[in-house]
């Protein structure tokens, strides 16, 4: 329940993100808000949804994958160091694990 709780926080911070990704911000900020609020959200349901199919593993790589894509994103968005964006590919490879774990469950039916 905690994981599905984590991803439920996880796509409130997506759609904050985005939103003002989309009212609040400009230039590279506006863009970095709204990919990491895209991801975010989309991994968010994503980790929701393998959880009703009983699939911990995947749904627990889409949030923490999720969480640190954004997160780093959102982070140089508010002007931490842009060498933060080195760490962003750590989520991604954490989702694309996630998806790959997600079909290898889901191969027999």
């Amino acid at each position: 329940m905690m994981l599905a709780m984590l991803a439920a926080l996880s796509g409130v911070l997506a759609v904050a993100a985005g939103a003002f990704g989309t009212h609040g911000a400009s230039g590279s900020a506006a863009e970095w808000l709204r990919t990491g609020g895209q991801y975010q959200l989309i991994h968010a349901v994503a980790a929701l949804i393998a959880l009703r199919w009983e699939a911990r593993g995947p749904a627990t790589l889409f949030v923490a994958g999720g969480a640190i894509f954004a997160i780093t994103l959102y982070a140089m968005a508010f002007g931490a160091p842009r060498w933060l964006g080195a760490i962003t590919p750590i989520g991604g490879a954490l989702l694309i694990g996630g998806w790959l774990w997600l079909a290898w469950n889901l191969r027999a039916g």
